[in-house]
């Protein structure tokens, strides 16, 4: 699907792309490492490439692709946006069950949806990709506008953007979407050498606390921090039945297939850091996580066998050493759990931003986000306050 996109910096051709590699890797990064953000690696072309390749996102699966792309002039891409038009509200967590739920009952018809978002990831990422010597402003204002447009072609009801950077948000309430805030937990790095340096933040109970759990989660077990060349086929074995186990228990039905690991040690492997435990030669947990040039993300865990505190060892501790080694600023733990608190994982705004195109939704969702947005900075407020684990100022 193509279109004329004109305006005061830039003549374009809008297309509308049903795979991504329609729009091809060299074009896709050049846009995605230009960003105004450091390179993100869940929007980069090989992580959404291998959701799609593998099979995990499909029109089968509810996630039919629309990513949005602009040429300028001379046919050279100079902005894309990962957009999927959904047939259910599953592996977004930014929950709109109950839009739904109140828009059907009242004769609406909710589904489709657009959505654009890195599926099955919570983690915070540009989502106007443009290239950095291209017409940046009016290619942003091109993708949003092309996106809006494009649920009254696919008679969507609504936009959905989840997970942007702040000042992305911000962009899209002054074109006129309705804000949403919500909160994770997230490790900042304020300049720690060590993981020692780290403890010595914190408060004297929370410092032996902490040693007491990784002294009792590592007691007789053998844990290997994987990325680039040392990861093989039989780590990717391993933690798939580790994310079966706890896919299956949490959700019913994991979102990824084996084969998307698989792809994702093939193409993106410097990215991936597998941090894996094994007792007696044999593989019992492991914690899955993406660097960015900034930034760790966490995102999925498992195991075979309960040891006390060792998911709080693989997805919270070691994350924070690797962070400190490399010299990342953030560690991203996901959503929920108010668990990381104490574990010095501290509340840290999301944001989401919706179109809605019928004034009858509209109209009630953007008075509760109205109401909503105070209280999760409430929330937020009095949960540092209360729960925080570092030494008082």
């Amino acid at each position: 699907m193509k279109g004329d996109m004109s305006g005061p910096d830039v003549k374009s051709i809008v297309t509308v792309n049903e795979t991504i590699a329609a729009i091809g890797q060299a074009a896709w990064d050049a846009c995605n490492a230009a960003s105004d953000y450091k390179a993100n690696p869940f929007t980069s072309y090989a992580f959404l490439s291998a959701l799609e390749d593998s099979g995990c996102v499909t029109p089968r699966a509810g996630w039919t692709a629309q990513h949005v792309s602009i040429a300028d002039q001379t046919g050279r891409t100079v902005g894309v946006m990962p957009l999927y038009l959904k047939t259910h509200s599953q592996g977004e967590y930014v929950f709109d069950h109950a839009w739904a739920d109140a828009y059907q009952r009242a004769g609406g018809r909710y589904y489709p949806k657009l959505q654009c978002a890195v599926p099955f990831s919570p983690v915070t990422g540009p989502r106007l990709l443009t290239r950095e010597d291209g017409p940046r402003g009016a290619a942003q204002d091109g993708l949003l506008a092309a996106a809006v447009g494009l649920c009254g072609k696919t008679r969507a009801s609504s936009l959905h953007i989840t997970f942007p950077h702040r000042a992305e948000w911000e962009r899209f309430g002054q074109a006129g979407l309705l804000l949403r805030q919500d909160q994770q937990y997230h490790w900042s790095n304020l300049g720690y050498a060590t993981f020692e340096d780290f403890l010595g933040a914190l408060s004297s109970g929370r410092r032996k606390t902490i040693r007491r759990e990784r002294r009792d989660a590592q007691a007789g077990l053998e844990i290997l921090a994987l990325t680039g060349a040392d990861l093989r086929e039989e780590h990717w074995d391993a933690f798939f039945a580790f994310y079966l186990d706890t896919g299956g228990r949490k959700w019913g039905r994991p979102y990824l297939n084996r084969r998307f690991f698989s792809l994702l040690g093939e193409r993106l492997s410097e990215r991936v850091l597998l941090i894996m435990a094994k007792r007696g030669g044999r593989w019992i947990a492991g914690a899955l996580n993406l660097m960015g040039d900034d930034a760790l993300f966490g995102r999925n865990w498992g195991c075979i066998e309960d040891v006390p505190f060792l998911h709080f060892e693989l997805c919270y501790y070691r994350a924070i050493e690797e962070a400190i080694q490399r010299g990342l600023t953030r560690v991203e733990a996901g959503a929920q759990g108010q668990h990381k608190i104490a574990r010095g994982y501290l509340p840290a705004p999301v944001y989401s931003a919706h179109f809605i195109a019928d004034p009858a939704l509209r109209g009630p969702v953007a008075r509760y986000l109205e109401h909503e947005r105070p209280a999760v900075e409430a929330e937020m407020a009095f949960l540092q306050a209360e729960f925080s684990p570092f030494k008082e100022a």
